[in-house]
């Protein structure tokens, strides 16, 4: 049977993470892990609860990042658990926003495979033309550019806007999200994707890898999460 009072050597937790006994050192100091006892000498003597500290931090880092890791093990360390437990929340919800805006990729691109634009002239139209394609105001189109959704160009001399295919493109793919209820900013991020990679298949294929990373990421967020909640109730178990 294991003593949670056993005391480890730096070496000892270093060996334990794959790290170097530096990091150890390190994280104890940044409040990644709780205090340690220094012997007479001022060396540092680590305890299981050390180990279990360690063990959720390092998982930690894997799925919620740098940043919410140490930020969660710094809350709990000071006894701000609530808080610990609320970048734990923002974390998911982040997921979450994130799956929702790939759906919304998915399910635009569905709305241009199952209905291509028309033979649009090579001058572009001008912005009664599409709203009539589209079935929408004129003053709904202008209220998207003014959002920075889409950029006509504008002739010379006349000023009038001028969309090429692509602004009709994304002006449909707009209109399809707003008819969703889709905000502005759930949209943007859709219309970055399909011409950064330049076209709805490559898109496509984008959208299925990031949601596989996205998934894998879950995973490893849920793994961590059961480490910290068992790390919570042997913290509270000891302050208890």
């Amino acid at each position: 049977m294991r003593n949670d009072d056993e005391r480890l050597r730096p070496v000892d937790l270093a060996r334990l993470a794959g790290i170097s006994t530096q990091q150890v050192r390190n994280y104890e100091e940044a409040g990644l892990l709780p205090p340690a006892a220094r012997t007479a000498s001022g060396y540092r003597t680590f305890t299981h609860a050390h180990r279990r500290a360690l063990l959720t931090y390092r998982a930690l880092l894997r799925g919620y990042g740098p940043v919410t890791a140490a930020g969660i093990m710094r809350a709990v360390h000071t006894g701000g658990v609530p808080a610990a437990l609320a970048l734990v929340d923002a974390a998911h919800a982040a997921l979450h926003e994130e799956r929702t805006a790939l759906r919304a990729t998915s399910e635009a691109l569905e709305t241009l495979t199952e209905a291509p634009p028309a033979e649009l002239p090579s001058a572009g139209l001008r912005i009664g033309e599409v709203a009539a394609l589209l079935g929408v105001r004129t003053s709904a189109l202008r209220v998207w550019e003014a959002a920075g959704l889409i950029t006509p160009e504008r002739e010379r001399g006349t000023r009038y806007r001028v969309y090429r295919p692509a602004d009709v493109r994304d002006a449909r793919l707009i209109h399809t999200l707003r008819r969703s209820h889709y905000l502005f900013d759930q949209i943007r991020p859709v219309l970055d994707g399909l011409r950064r990679e330049g076209s709805s298949a490559a898109l496509r294929t984008a959208i299925a890898a990031r949601g596989e990373q996205l998934t894998a990421r879950t995973r490893t967020m849920l793994s961590a999460a059961g480490l910290l909640h068992d790390y919570l109730e042997h913290v509270e178990g000891v302050t208890g």
